[in-house]
């Protein structure tokens, strides 16, 4: 079964024009900006980079960034809106780049879209050089332990709570808004977690970042769950 992909890319397109969904522009940006301002990284990996928006935010900042993606629609457009850039064909869990490659790897919510966590990680960790940062933003793993039930609503549609089940069992959704349709992975925290720390990894920062601004309801909503979670490794000199 496809992934929904390629049969998404132009409802995804549309949904995030050029500054991002509601998460990305009101919850994650100003985290995810914060640990790379003043850094002085000068050349980043972007696993994932989809119609290349979080590629074109390291460039206005001076880093030169290549990004990578297995769906050559979004690469396409990724080249559309910004023909200077770095786009190539690839997958997180096998990254066509020497080890050592880039001070700075970005996966910008896509690990719940890697069937093989453990290669990706693996790759990402090899492709880093001594010193170098590994940057994460996920989907939170409460928020992923909640389809196919998630939100349960009264008769009038207003949300009560939202459900968790099988926790620890590592599964795939099938998960659809505003037409997109793709295959999002559940795991828990620790099988993350386990991942990085065994590849030398040290953890510098986590967060559950809190939405900021926006329209009320939705950060309302953002707020009752943790949608997200940002984290900040680095790989020893």
């Amino acid at each position: 079964m496809s992934n929904g992909w390629n049969e998404s890319a132009a409802a995804w397109i549309a949904d995030q024009g050029d500054a991002g969904d509601y998460g990305r522009r009101f919850v994650l940006d100003k985290v995810m900006l914060a640990r790379i301002e003043g850094r002085s990284f000068s050349r980043a990996l972007d696993v994932g980079c989809g119609e290349g928006r979080f590629c074109r935010r390291l460039r206005e900042r001076g880093i030169e960034a290549v990004g990578i993606d297995p769906t050559l629609a979004l690469l396409e457009e990724a080249r559309r809106r910004d023909p200077e850039g770095d786009y190539r064909d690839g997958i997180g869990e096998k990254l066509d780049f020497p080890n050592a490659s880039f001070d700075l790897v970005v996966s910008y919510l896509t690990l719940i879209d890697i069937p093989d966590i453990a290669a990706a990680i693996a790759e990402m960790a090899r492709v880093l050089k001594p010193d170098g940062t590994l940057l994460i933003a996920n989907l939170n793993s409460f928020n992923t332990a909640g389809p196919p039930t998630g939100w349960t609503r009264d008769e009038r549609g207003r949300a009560l709570r939202f459900e968790i089940d099988h926790y620890l069992e590592e599964r795939s959704n099938r998960v659809s808004w505003r037409g997109i349709e793709i295959e999002n992975w559940h795991r828990p925290l620790s099988t993350y977690m386990q991942l990085l720390l065994g590849q030398g990894l040290v953890l510098k920062f986590f967060d559950e970042p809190a939405p900021h601004g926006g329209d009320p309801v939705t950060a309302e909503r953002y707020r009752r769950v943790p949608y997200f979670l940002v984290m900040e490794l680095a790989k020893p000199a």
